[in-house]
C-alpha cells in the first residue's frame, strides 16, 4: 500500500469517525425535551404549605404568587439531576426564588434544606438575579434584567455542579462544597418573598438527568 493510499485511507477513516460523533451528539441533544411542570389553567403538580400566607393563583395563563412569604412546591419531592427552566417576572422592589432540591417546608426554607437562584432586578437585597444564593463567590450585584419584565433562568444541577443561565448567559458556574454539596434532591419550588412582591411565571419547564 503506497503513501496515497494510506493517507486516503485514514482520511476516510477520520471523516467517519467525526460524522458518527456528530451525528450521536445531534441524537441526544434531540432525545434532550423540556416538560412542562405547568399547564397554563391551574396548579396542578404544585402544592403549598398549610400555614404559609401567600397566595397564588392563575391569571391569564401565568401563576402569579403576591402577599406575604410562602413558596409554591411540585408535587414531586425526589428531583436529583436536572434542567429547570423558570419565564418569570419580578415586580419592581420585589424579590423571588428559583429553589432547587429543597425540602418542603412553612416559610423560609433554611440554608441547608434547599438551593436558591435568586430572582430580584430593584429590591432591598442587593443580590440580585442570576446568583446561587447564600453561596460565596456566585453572588450578581448587577441588574441583568429590569423589573416587570419577563426572562428566563435555568439552573442545571448535575450532582455537585450548579450552572445559572439568564436569558442564556452563563451568571454561576460552580461546584457545591460543604453542607450545600449535600443537597442531592428535593422539590422544585418557586418563592413568594413578602407582601411588596409580586411574581409572574409564564412557563415552568424540566428535563431530568441521569
Amino acid at each position: 500500500m503506497n503513501r496515497f493510499t494510506m493517507f486516503r485511507l485514514f482520511f476516510t477513516v477520520l471523516i467517519s469517525t467525526v460524522l458518527v460523533h456528530s451525528t450521536l451528539i445531534a441524537a441526544d441533544a434531540k432525545d434532550e425535551k423540556w416538560v412542562s411542570l405547568f399547564n397554563g389553567k391551574d396548579l396542578t403538580g404544585w402544592k403549598t404549605h398549610p400555614d404559609d400566607k401567600a397566595k397564588w393563583e392563575v391569571v391569564d395563563g401565568m401563576i402569579v404568587g403576591t402577599g406575604p412569604v410562602g413558596h409554591l412546591y411540585s408535587e414531586k419531592g425526589d428531583f436529583k439531576n436536572f434542567r429547570y427552566k423558570l419565564e418569570v417576572s419580578i415586580s419592581d422592589k420585589g424579590n423571588s426564588g428559583q429553589y432547587f432540591r429543597t425540602k418542603f417546608s412553612q416559610g423560609f426554607p433554611k440554608s441547608n434544606e434547599g438551593l436558591e437562584a435568586q430572582i430580584n432586578s430593584s429590591g432591598g437585597d442587593k443580590v440580585r438575579t442570576g446568583s446561587l444564593y447564600n453561596v460565596k463567590d456566585c453572588l450578581i450585584y448587577e441588574q441583568l434584567v429590569k423589573p416587570d419584565t419577563f426572562f428566563t433562568q435555568e439552573v442545571l444541577a448535575d450532582g455537585d455542579h450548579v450552572v445559572i443561565k439568564v436569558n442564556d448567559k452563563i451568571t454561576v458556574d460552580t461546584k457545591l462544597t460543604g453542607d450545600k454539596a449535600k443537597i442531592l434532591e428535593g422539590h422544585l419550588a418557586i418563592q413568594q418573598h413578602d407582601p411588596g412582591s409580586t411574581v409572574k411565571i409564564k412557563k415552568i419547564e424540566v428535563i431530568e438527568l441521569p
